[in-house]
């Protein structure tokens, strides 16, 4: 009931779209030439232009201390995050969106593995970013003891399913958490070090293209980590940055869903490129990031209508 409510609420936006999509001239969309898939994308476009708000709304909104605290049941990285800028304490949070994007939030065991890096597993040590940065080999070797007690907490999300948790291999979590302070540190800070890349640049999409090259840098971030990582760092207001492209190469799900929209057997080249002519057509908020999402759930079942939390 719930839910049918929220369609509901919702059906202006769902209307919009829907009529967008319909009137758009830039190529054929086969995949919707149906009535139940063009219903059943709309639908997704939808769900993933809420996604978007809702971390908006945690942006703007006051939020309570509790959610920083990773001993406490309401901890949750984003809010604490938004915490943190409000404190003024910027590395803080971009540490935290960081390892919300590393590990993930599994259905069932929520931000577990977040709660259990990031506490030292409750005990004396806290691995905050100044800790963390001032002795990052001391990370990884806490991880190496702690290991077990670590996975015990919890599993990692679905966008991070092939994440390995291991504190000694080259795409592990230790490596990624040592690169990815090796990253920010050649600057005094994530301040600095990102207003170094973005000097003289005031152009969102061109800002975001230039910090997902250098990203390359941080090991077990593919594709998926780094779109995720720095979408959520424009949303929350950190850096001025929107995705320019869906950046299909590597993808699975985007790529399938995509060639199903389009139709025929294009390159992943040509299918970014499209997909950035549509989005310019629906003239959307973080558009790019809108499609990637709802073509990926889309694609799970075309022709029907399925809600997806993540």
């Amino acid at each position: 009931m719930k839910q049918i409510k929220q369609r509901v609420k919702d059906k202006s936006l769902y209307d919009t779209i829907k009529q967008k999509l319909v009137s758009y001239e830039g190529r054929n969309l086969p995949g919707i030439s149906a009535q139940a898939n063009l219903d059943c994308f709309t639908w997704q476009i939808v769900d993933s232009i809420k996604r978007i708000k809702y971390v908006e709304v945690i942006r703007d909104r006051e939020v309570s201390e509790t959610c920083s605290d990773p001993q406490s049941t309401a901890f949750d990285p984003i809010k604490a995050a938004s915490y943190y800028i409000k404190k003024g304490n910027i590395d803080e949070a971009f540490w935290l969106v960081f390892l919300a994007t590393h590990f993930g939030k599994n259905k069932k065991s929520k931000w577990g593995l977040v709660k259990a890096v990031y506490s030292g597993l409750g005990d004396e040590i806290l691995w905050d970013w100044n800790t963390v940065s001032q002795d990052p080999e001391g990370f990884r070797e806490w991880l190496r003891i702690n290991n077990a007690d670590v996975k015990a907490r919890g599993k990692v999300g679905n966008h991070r399913k092939y994440t390995s948790l291991s504190a000694i291999n080259n795409n592990g979590t230790g490596a990624a958490v040592v690169s990815y302070v090796d990253w920010i540190c050649q600057q005094e800070n994530h301040e600095a070090f990102f207003n170094n890349i973005l000097i003289n640049e005031t152009n969102p999409k061109v800002g975001f293209k230039k910090i997902y090259k250098s990203m390359d840098y941080v090991r077990s971030f593919g594709r998926m980590g780094k779109f995720d990582y720095l979408t959520m760092v424009g949303k929350l207001g950190l850096l001025n940055i929107q995705p320019d492209s869906v950046y299909m190469q590597g993808a699975t799900g985007p790529f399938e869903g995509a060639t199903k929209l389009f139709g025929g057997n294009p390159s992943r080249r040509e299918l970014n490129r499209w997909l950035e002519d549509l989005e310019n057509h629906l003239n959307l908020n973080f558009g790019m990031q809108v499609l990637e999402d709802a073509i990926c759930n889309w694609n799970k079942n075309p022709g029907r209508y399925i809600y997806f939390g993540g």
